[in-house]
């Protein structure tokens, strides 16, 4: 029973996109540590896999109302925030050729959100 591309179906997909950008924090949180530990035995990953768990939970309940065609593309937004979430907690740069790929995703999001409403 599709519902459609209604908008706590997208706050759903901005959650979704939120939690994946706090999994692939964690994830390289864990990847630069000094923690003398193995990588499966450090805290920050399982903050990650739970990140992980939640976002596939909230995914499949997103799939089951809205149209794949619309609703991953609109998860494609996640490459804006995970690179904005690099910068801002790893320092990471962004380029001029970066930031306009960026821009380019944000516009086709935009597009596709606008369409699927």
């Amino acid at each position: 029973m599709k519902e459609g591309l209604t908008l706590s179906m997208l706050a759903l997909i901005l959650f979704c996109i939120l939690t994946e950008t706090g999994r692939e924090i964690c994830f390289k949180t864990a990847a630069v540590s000094d923690d003398p530990r193995p990588v499966a035995m450090r805290p920050v990953v399982w903050a990650g896999i739970a990140f992980w768990l939640v976002e596939l939970l909230a995914w499949s309940r997103v799939l089951a109302s809205v149209d794949l065609s619309v609703a991953f593309p609109i998860m494609a937004m996640s490459y804006a925030t995970i690179t904005i979430a690099g910068a801002a907690v790893f320092k990471e740069s962004i380029n001029l050729r970066h930031a306009l790929g960026v821009a380019l995703v944000t516009t086709g999001v935009v597009c596709v959100g606008a369409t699927g409403l």
